[in-house]
This record gives structure tokens, C-alpha cells and sequence, in this order.
């Protein structure tokens, strides 16, 4: 019996969910071999019991069969997520925590963080949907192989799309291809209120919801809807974009959505030839912003072909390619978001009592009557919802 007969058995047991084994995923560590006796760690993402028995299971099976007489299989795995202590209104209430992902401009790469995130949440064992609230530029279906898939209706109710392990929900998978959307700001408020309550979204431990750019209705709607448990803000390394980005981090801490960070897209570019990094466009300039808003860079996203041609071929980077720069890096830094979800929780949770509208029902707060009948502190929305 040596390693590489050990690794090769071992090569051949799935993840569960995932089309990748274990070996590939780097989870086996310290294998020592004595004769035919074999023992060796697997340090899996999930929590969940059944995912580390199925592994323990398969991982003995296939090393019996090449010839090991005593395994010994020792699945070292993450704590079970808590529950969400959120409270306040919520009209999802399947669904124990929300990310809220936001830029303050388009062309960030926002969405393709969504999707890379939410895939390496998936990969930590949690149950994780993804809400594509883009209205205007649905385009998560595209990134998730799924743009030729529209979803099934269940009475009526519509059942979420699922790729990667995740369910997925979008705009663009309900339209047809190239139709544009000319709404007025009241129905993209509607759509977002759909989208949580209309779609028959599992009990998730997670649902990362990609938001249209800027501060507007939408993401107003979004936090007086549920109680968005943490916002993570996407941003560039030119000062254009963090001009913008500022506006999106002060947008969290006006509506109390604590913040898990700050991605930084096109920090940097990886030569495919040769692995080389450089800095083209800048990386790190989002620190004294970070600084300034108490918060930090989670993750320094580089400028990496497979990036681009995962998300036009419906391939993401995370899945795909886990040993990539990019990868890593979107892998650590999901790992920082739940690891800030979890503290949250522990410590109370969050609530939208506070940007609830407060004017009277049937009042709009633009009119003079919601102007007198609103305290005058209120600054959350026109309670037009």
C-alpha cells in the first residue's frame, strides 16, 4: 500500500452535491500508511452530519477494495451553523440570513461576485440561493449555465432555478432574451417583494441577493422587506468607483446593515502565461475607505482570464477552476462572511424595525399629509410602499 494507491481510491469519492472528489478539493491531509493498515484527515466545509458520514462511508468502501484492511477516517468538520436571531419584518421567513451585495456603479463586477460567493458558501455545506435583484441587467441566468431555463410554476408560486448546488431566482429568467424592462421605480419595489415571497425558496441558511447598482428604491424595498443580516460592497481600485462605493457603505450604515466588507475587482492582473501579478489598474486603494468606514478588504479580486470565460460560458471560476488565484480568494473571503454572519447571530442578531416606513397607510410621505403625519427625524423612504 502506497500514497499514491491511497489517493487514487480516494480520488474516485464525490464531494456530496459536487462533481469533484475530495482529493481534487485538497480535503485529504496526513495520510500514514502502516502495511495494509491506513489512516488519514479529511477536513470537509460542511457541517452537516450526513455530508461527513457519506464521505467516511465512500472513503472506506473504496479503500477496502485496492486492498486496505484497517482505515481509520477522521472527518474534521466546521461547527452547525446557528440559527438566525434576526427580527422584525420578514416576508421570507425560510430564509435565516441575507446578504445584500451592492456597488454604487455598474461594471464593478458585482454580479460575478455574487455568484463566486455564493458558490463558496455552498461549498462550506450550507444550503444558499441566490435572488438576482438586477432588475435592468439580469445577469446571473448567463453566469450560472442557466439562460436557456425558465422555471417551473407551483400553483402560484415559482420554483427557483438550480445550478451548482444553489437555487437560483432572476428577471432575465422569466423574460425573453434582449426584452428591456422600462419601469418606473413603485414596480421595481413590487418585483423585489415578489421575489421573496413568490418564489418557493428552500429553507436556506443563506440567500445572496445581487442588487441593481446605486442607493435607490430597491434597496430600500429589500431592507424594509427582511432583516439583511450583512451588505458586502463591490468595488474597483479607481477613485471614479470609490467615490460611488462610499455612497453604497454609508447607504448600510443608514439603513443598520452591519458590513462584512469590501471586495476589491481588478486588483491586480494574472498573466495566463506565465502567473505573474501586476498592477495595472492600482490594488488596495479601497483601504482608507475601508478605514473609514470600519470595515475591511475581504478579498483582493485579480484581473484573471477564467474569470471572464467562466462567466460567458456559464462556468463559474469557484466551481470550475478551485485551485485558480481567484478561487482562493472568493473561497476566503465567503468563509469571512459566514464567520461574520454567525458572530451577528450569536450576538443578537439584526432587525428593520427601524427603516419601516412611517407614514399611514394609504398616505404617500410626498404628498403635505404624509409630509405632517411622518416624524420629522424619519429619513428612510417616502412609506410610498
Amino acid at each position: 500500500m502506497t500514497e499514491d494507491i491511497v489517493k487514487s481510491a480516494l480520488s474516485k469519492v464525490l464531494y456530496p452535491g459536487f462533481t469533484k472528489d475530495i482529493v481534487t478539493f485538497g480535503f485529504v491531509k496526513n495520510i500514514i500508511i502502516n502495511g495494509s493498515n491506513v489512516s488519514f484527515d479529511v477536513e470537509i466545509t460542511s457541517s452537516a452530519p450526513e455530508v461527513a458520514q457519506q464521505i467516511k462511508d465512500d472513503s472506506i468502501a473504496e479503500l477496502k477494495a485496492v486492498g486496505a484492511h484497517s482505515i481509520a477516517c477522521n472527518i474534521k468538520a466546521p461547527q452547525m451553523p446557528k440559527e438566525s436571531s434576526s427580527r422584525g419584518k420578514n416576508i421570507a421567513p425560510q430564509v435565516k440570513n441575507f446578504l445584500m451585495v451592492s456597488s454604487g456603479k455598474g461594471g464593478v463586477g458585482k454580479s460575478t461576485t455574487s455568484v463566486n460567493i455564493a458558490i463558496a458558501l455552498a461549498a462550506q455545506g450550507l444550503k444558499v440561493g441566490l435572488l438576482d435583484a438586477d432588475i435592468y441587467g439580469p445577469n446571473i441566468p448567463r453566469m450560472m449555465g442557466v439562460a436557456d431555463i425558465k422555471p417551473e410554476v407551483n400553483g402560484n408560486k415559482v420554483l427557483p432555478i438550480k445550478a451548482y448546488g444553489i437555487e437560483m431566482m432572476s428577471m432575465g429568467s422569466l423574460m425573453e432574451e434582449g426584452q428591456s424592462l422600462m419601469w418606473r421605480g413603485a414596480m421595481i419595489m413590487k418585483a423585489i417583494e415578489q421575489f421573496l415571497r413568490d418564489i418557493l425558496w428552500s429553507e436556506l441558511d443563506v440567500l445572496v441577493i445581487d442588487m441593481p447598482p446605486g442607493t435607490g428604491d430597491a434597496q430600500l424595498t429589500l431592507a424594509q422587506s427582511v432583516p439583511v443580516t450583512v451588505g458586502l460592497t463591490v468595488t474597483t481600485p479607481q477613485a471614479v468607483s470609490l467615490d460611488d462605493s462610499r455612497r453604497s457603505l454609508d447607504m448600510f450604515k443608514k439603513l443598520n446593515i452591519p458590513i462584512a466588507g469590501i471586495i476589491e475587482n481588478m486588483s491586480g492582473f494574472i498573466a495566463p502565461d506565465t502567473g505573474v501579478e501586476y498592477d495595472i489598474f492600482g490594488k488596495g486603494t479601497s483601504t482608507p475607505m475601508a478605514d473609514e468606514f470600519d470595515t475591511k478588504i475581504i478579498a483582493e479580486i485579480p484581473i484573471e482570464p477564467s474569470i471572464r470565460t467562466g462567466g460567458d460560458e456559464g462556468k463559474p471560476v469557484t466551481f470550475v477552476n478551485p485551485s485558480s488565484e481567484s478561487s482562493k480568494r472568493y473561497v476566503a473571503a465567503a468563509e469571512s462572511i459566514w464567520a461574520q454572519i454567525q458572530e451577528i447571530n450569536a450576538n443578537g442578531g439584526v432587525d428593520n424595525v427601524s427603516v419601516q416606513p412611517t407614514t399611514p397607510p394609504g398616505v404617500s410621505a410626498c404628498s403635505t399629509a404624509g409630509a405632517s403625519a411622518a416624524p420629522k427625524e424619519s429619513h428612510t423612504g417616502c412609506g410610498c410602499n
